[in-house]
Order: C-alpha cells, then sequence, then structure tokens
C-alpha cells in the first residue's frame, strides 16, 4: 500500500518535485520521516511538510480500506452492552467518580478545565498510573500515553503516586489474599508503572499536529494503550495565530483525528484547558478558552475550580449525568476525596468559642 510512487500521489507539482530531487522515490519512504525532518530535507514550513505527510497518509490508507467495506451497523442494545463491558478508569476521588458514572469513559474525550494550580496535570498524571491497575483489582491493566505541551509533567510527582497506588493495592492483597492478586502484584511495581507512561514534549502546535496525527501508527504497535492525555491543548494555539478561521480549521481536524483514535483503540481521551475571561455588558466570567466551538469537541467537560478555599470539580457537560459538583482534594499520594473530620471535631471547629453546654440539676 506504502510503496506507491510519488508520481501517483495527490500533491502539488512542486512539492512532487521538491520530494523527488531531495531523493524520495515512495510513499513509504516520505512516511518514515518525521515533519520537521522533512521541512529541512525538502526546503518548505513545517505546516507545508505536515500537509504534505497528512495527504500521503489519508491517500495510501483510504485507497487501501475503502472498496468494498460498508459502515457497520449496530443495535441500541449492542452498543449499551459494549459500553458497559469496557471499563472505566478511576479517578482515586470516589465522588467525582461517581459524578462521571463510574469513572473516565474509554472511546469519550473528557476535557479538564481550570485555572493555573487546581488541579488539572495532577488528575492527569493520576488516571495515567490508575489505567495501569490489574484486572483482578477492578482496573484495565492498561497503558498512557501523555502528551505534554506547556511542561507541566513532573516525573518525581508520578514517582510519588504510583507508590501509593501499589501500596493500595498490597493493602488490598493483604484483606483479601487471593492468588490472582499475588500474582499481579509481581507485575505491578513502581518501575513497570512508570516504563508504561510514554511521554511526548511537544513545543508548538506543528508538533503537537504531527504527534495527534502519527499516533494510530504507535498504538498500533502500544496496543495496550488506553489512555491518551494532552496537558494544555490550548497552549500551542493561544500564540502565533493571526489567522482564527485557520486555527479554528486545525482544531476542528485535531478533534476529529481525537475522536477517530478513542474509538478506533477503543481509549479515553483526556484533555486539559485553560479559562479566560469574556467580558460581558454589565460583568465578566471566566470561560474555558479557544471559543463557544471547541466546547462542542469534547463529550464529557469537567471545570475545575476553587470557592471559600475548597478545590471543586463540577462536572459541566455529560451526555449521560447530570450537572453537579463535588470537593476534593490534592495530597501527596495524588487526586483524592475530601476528608471530613469527625462530627464533634467538626463542631467544635466551626464554632471555637462555644461553650460547653451543662444540664441543670
Amino acid at each position: 500500500m506504502e510503496q506507491r510512487e510519488l508520481g501517483s500521489l495527490p500533491l502539488p507539482p512542486s512539492l512532487r518535485a521538491k520530494l523527488v530531487a531531495a531523493g524520495f522515490q515512495t510513499a513509504h519512504e516520505v512516511l518514515d520521516v518525521r515533519p520537521c525532518e522533512l521541512s529541512k530535507e525538502i526546503g518548505v514550513s513545517k505546516q507545508e511538510a505536515l500537509e504534505i505527510l497528512q495527504a500521503i497518509k489519508g491517500d495510501c490508507h483510504g485507497n487501501g480500506g475503502s472498496s468494498g467495506n460498508t459502515v457497520r451497523k449496530y443495535t441500541a442494545l449492542e452498543l449499551l452492552e459494549e459500553e458497559h463491558g469496557q471499563g472505566f478508569i478511576v479517578t482515586f476521588c470516589s465522588a467525582l467518580d461517581d459524578v462521571l458514572g463510574g469513572g473516565v469513559h474509554l472511546t469519550k474525550i473528557t476535557e479538564i478545565c481550570g485555572a493555573p494550580g487546581v488541579g488539572k496535570t495532577q488528575l492527569c498524571m493520576q488516571l495515567a498510573v490508575d489505567v495501569q491497575f490489574p484486572e483482578c483489582f477492578g482496573g484495565l491493566a492498561g497503558e498512557a500515553v501523555f502528551i505534554d505541551t506547556e511542561g507541566s509533567f513532573m516525573v518525581d510527582r508520578v514517582v510519588e503516586m504510583a507508590s501509593a497506588c501499589v501500596q493500595h493495592c498490597k493493602l488490598i492483597a493483604e484483606v483479601h489474599p487471593e492468588e490472582a492478586h499475588q500474582a499481579a502484584l509481581e507485575t505491578f511495581t513502581l518501575d513497570n508503572i512508570l516504563s508504561h507512561i510514554y511521554f511526548f514534549r511537544c513545543h508548538d502546535y506543528v508538533e503537537l499536529l504531527a504527534q495527534v496525527y502519527l499516533l494510530p501508527d504507535f498504538l498500533s504497535e502500544h496496543s495496550k494503550v488506553r489512555l491518551v492525555v494532552i496537558d494544555g491543548i490550548a497552549f500551542p494555539f493561544r500564540h502565533d495565530f493571526e489567522d482564527l478561521s485557520l486555527r479554528t480549521r486545525l482544531l476542528n481536524g485535531l478533534a476529529q483525528q481525537l475522536i477517530t483514535i478513542a474509538n478506533d483503540h477503543t481509549l479515553a481521551v483526556v484533555l486539559t484547558n485553560q479559562m479566560t475571561t469574556r467580558i460581558g455588558q454589565s460583568h465578566s466570567s471566566l470561560v474555558p478558552a479557544l471559543g463557544e466551538s471547541w466546547g462542542h469537541a469534547a463529550t464529557i467537560r469537567i471545570i475545575l475550580h476553587w470557592e471559600n478555599k475548597q478545590r471543586l470539580a463540577t462536572l459541566y457537560k455529560s451526555p449521560s449525568q447530570k450537572e453537579s459538583a463535588v470537593p476534593y482534594c490534592v495530597t501527596p499520594q495524588g487526586f483524592r476525596d475530601i476528608q471530613h473530620p469527625p462530627p464533634d471535631l467538626a463542631e467544635n471547629k466551626t464554632n471555637p468559642r462555644k461553650r460547653p453546654r451543662v444540664e441543670e440539676p
């Protein structure tokens, strides 16, 4: 399929001539080169190199698999059974899991929005660990891809979270000493968890788009991946864009590619997004960045925010769950439920000057 001559590909003659002059003869040879390298070799911009790779890949795959294929039909019952059998990625915050209907859904795009420091990256790193929970402990035994655009990924923090999860599983195994639990703990170790988080650092929107469009090839070689995280979807697109219509087209294409990846590979896509200020006639408000059209890209949208010094997670958009808000906290062990003090301590804390009531004799 990929051994086609360059002359048969749907490329402008000028670009085809540059590829031939650089020594490329077949589509396979071009697809082996990354966009940055291709732009240098044939003397075009990174954007043009990315478009060349997309055009070649789309044409080869389209010609190779479109003939004779029809869209498969499902019944609603089949879809329901398939969704129930997929499982979830737990967040380790049971209140948030309940609001989401069990955890982060596979085959869906979940967007996590919030101001800096509220815990977006913490939740993403927690999910990258949680997706690896062994099946006998109720997990998916999967792997994770972590694409970082802001430089927020901290390996030391992942080590803390992974160590806490391993300890959690050991405690479960002690209470329920089953053979499967002991066998799973032999492989569910700190080193194995870290080795199954595949990290990519993207510095601009061209690198991000290239990485996402090359993901299907990577996923075909790593079939256990059940989570793709893009930490900072807005950051590469909020600078150096004079043509906003181009930005919208690129974002729409990116969203479509992520939906295809989530469905074709049965995995969850989790994105983080920044907040921006919307100025109204009488007041201003914080809203997710990238505009209203981008708001349709994600199936599920969670907004993390502060309220009276308490972190809250609000389920803002979901096709199956009602809108609601739950408290959470970020501890040294990771993303967790809020710990409420005992009732007597809580009463004393809320009423520090209240004198104890003494019964009259």
